[in-house]
């Protein structure tokens, strides 16, 4: 059984900076995923109208995120 448990960041007035380094969107053309050159990997809804929204934010990676894949189940 599969639990899933969001993801929450919180910070202040300004949120953290996003510099892009890498882009993938999913197979089901729902989700863009980008990396940054702060470490950060960002998820993001994409509606279909085109409009982006914010998702979840990852935190952890030290080093600039410049590639991204996907895996399999």
């Amino acid at each position: 059984m599969r639990t899933l448990v969001p993801a929450v960041a919180v910070w202040g007035r300004t949120a953290p900076s996003h510099s892009i380094t890498a882009v993938m969107i999913t197979d089901d053309q729902q989700t863009i995923v980008t990396g940054s050159q702060e470490g950060q990997i960002c998820l993001w809804d994409l509606s279909p109208d085109l409009q982006i929204s914010s998702k979840e934010i990852l935190f952890g990676h030290t080093a600039s995120v410049t590639c991204l894949a996907k895996a399999r189940e």
